[in-house]
């Protein structure tokens, strides 16, 4: 069975596990019995099919996008002044993340997401995350979460007035692709972030348990002050 097969029936891995398992002796019903597969499965398994072959359209379009000319935007950095074309590195390809700040809860869930997956992103193009805090902010904020992004900010300017993910929003939290031809930079493809999205696991995991964004809120930190310190302060911070 193909990769995609699986992808397509949520019961087609325990289907395979049940092959193996019936050959060393472990257990004997079918994985249909021991799961017990509903008219429900069978539904979400086609909806799911639906959804890849949608995303596969999707992905096919976006490769196919030419491209618009922008200009060579300039952004600050804790080293300077640096402009689009310097973010591109050795790459064709610039993916900038576009984060709303250190104030936006939201922002920062996606955010430690793509941190995870940052040598992956950076063996096929280069990513930058930028915001509108100032690069000091930027730095100290990121060191607090582990991020390794390179970071910029564009201050609020032309940049992000103008290169927003959604036109017209401004400083919409999403995403950016740009290729570099010589010294030409074009736009190649944007998408938006927002509660339920495909651009943060967390969601698609939290909705396997029934849990949507009407019920779960990411907050910057878990832990809960204890109502008595043992220590007996009273500063904390």
């Amino acid at each position: 069975m193909s990769y995609r097969g699986v992808l397509s029936d949520p019961l087609a891995c325990s289907c395979s596990l049940h092959r193996a398992s019936v050959k060393s002796g472990q257990w004997t019903e079918s994985g249909e019995e021991k799961w017990g597969k509903t008219m429900l499965d069978t539904e979400i398994a086609a909806l799911e099919q639906q959804i890849f072959d949608l995303t596969t359209q999707l992905n096919n379009l976006r490769a196919k996008q030419p491209g618009t000319k922008v200009p060579n935007y300039t952004f600050s950095t804790v080293s300077g002044e640096v402009t689009l074309l310097d973010l591109f590195g050795e790459q064709q390809h610039l993916l900038v993340i576009h984060n709303m700040g250190q104030a936006c809860r939201y922002c920062t869930l996606w955010a430690d997401g793509f941190n995870g997956l940052l040598p992956h992103l950076e063996s096929a193009l280069s990513v930058v995350l930028v915001s509108k805090d100032a690069p000091a902010v930027q730095q100290t904020f990121a060191g607090s979460r582990g991020w390794r992004f390179n970071l910029a900010s564009h201050n609020g300017g032309a940049y992000i007035q103008e290169q927003s993910a959604l036109a017209g929003s401004g400083n919409m939290p999403g995403a950016v692709v740009y290729e570099r031809r010589g010294d030409e930079i074009l736009r190649k493809n944007a998408c938006v972030f927002g509660p339920g999205d495909l651009y943060c696991v967390a969601w698609s995991l939290l909705a396997l348990a029934g849990i949507s964004e009407a019920h779960w809120t990411p907050q910057f930190r878990y832990w809960q002050q204890p109502a008595q310190l043992e220590d007996g302060g009273e500063n904390v911070l």
